[in-house]
């Protein structure tokens, strides 16, 4: 304990981990975002105790009954019922483990291959890098979610395919933006000085290049669960993602559709959902970007 007459106190130096925290939670559209994703993981992980109903409990007595809020509606039945008299919150909370749960499965599984395949191809030089290099630029060309339906068009339709797909047209994507990061921060002053010092590749790679690839796989990362999660809808309601009656929020529109004006909730409210959680994704990635790079300069 410092005596009474030093006039020199501690002063605590905040990590940089702390420094980034308090910046982003200056930012409230940031925040705004982050709960929205609280939100939404506690529905993937808590929903069969949360849901009201069975996502495919029918009431044959309540069929298309609109939301409470309406003249027709009822309390037991928030957001209404669909064509087979199905509860539409206690679908659209089940519908958010297979959307939103499978879509960070798949972005975790890609980030762990393609992040790791960057992280090599980056750290070495030569032919074997040029040979990366040039099958990226080929992969890269194009898009994931025509990636996605070709591997679903070769190994047949369905949820547990269409994830399998997707996880592979994401991977090429992870590696390119980590195999640049890297081979930009190989260039840095620093790291060969630390070469030339005596340090391993594994030196390098621990204190050099893997601290400053936060920013890299958050943007990436963020951007990728964004791509999944619009990608499992979309192969959901081309019919050959996640199969009816199984209440994947693409399947729930594509089997809505037909009713968009005889029960525009059907359509609207699915819709909704993939809109808000592809928003708050992006807000929490922008937000975890713009404070990263705040505390860094």
């Amino acid at each position: 304990m410092p005596s009474k007459g030093n006039i020199y106190p501690e002063v605590r130096v905040r990590s940089p981990r702390e420094q980034t925290w308090l910046v982003f939670k200056r930012n409230m559209l940031a925040m705004i975002g982050l709960w929205g994703l609280v939100l939404l993981a506690l529905l993937t992980l808590l929903t069969p105790w949360l849901a009201p109903y069975a996502a495919n409990e029918q009431f044959t007595q309540l069929l298309l009954m609109p939301p409470s809020w309406a003249d027709e509606g009822n309390v037991d039945f928030f957001l209404g019922t669909d064509d087979l008299g199905r509860d539409m919150l206690s679908r659209l909370m089940f519908g958010a483990r297979l959307t939103f749960g499978n879509g960070v499965l798949a972005v975790l599984v890609a980030l762990l291959v393609g992040g790791s395949i960057g992280i090599v191809g980056g750290m070495f030089k030569g032919f074997k890098a040029s040979i990366l290099n040039h099958l990226l630029d080929t992969l890269l060309s194009i898009p994931s979610l025509l990636l996605a339906i070709i591997f679903v068009a070769i190994l047949g339709p369905g949820l547990f395919n269409t994830l399998i797909a997707i996880t592979l047209a994401l991977t090429p994507q992870f590696t390119r933006a980590i195999y640049n990061a890297v081979s930009d921060e190989m260039q840095k002053e620093y790291l060969t000085a630390l070469r030339l010092d005596g340090g391993t590749r594994w030196d390098m790679l621990r204190y050099g290049v893997l601290p400053n690839l936060s920013d890299t796989i958050i943007s990436q990362t963020t951007r990728g669960l964004s791509s999944a999660i619009l990608d499992i809808t979309a192969v959901g309601f081309l019919d050959l993602g996640a199969q009816p009656p199984r209440p994947e929020w693409g399947t729930m529109l594509a089997d809505a559709i037909e009713l968009v004006f005889l029960a525009p909730w059907t359509v609207a409210l699915p819709g909704l959902a993939i809109l808000l959680t592809v928003l708050v994704i992006n807000m929490v990635g922008e937000g975890l970007r713009q404070a990263i790079n705040e505390v860094m300069d």
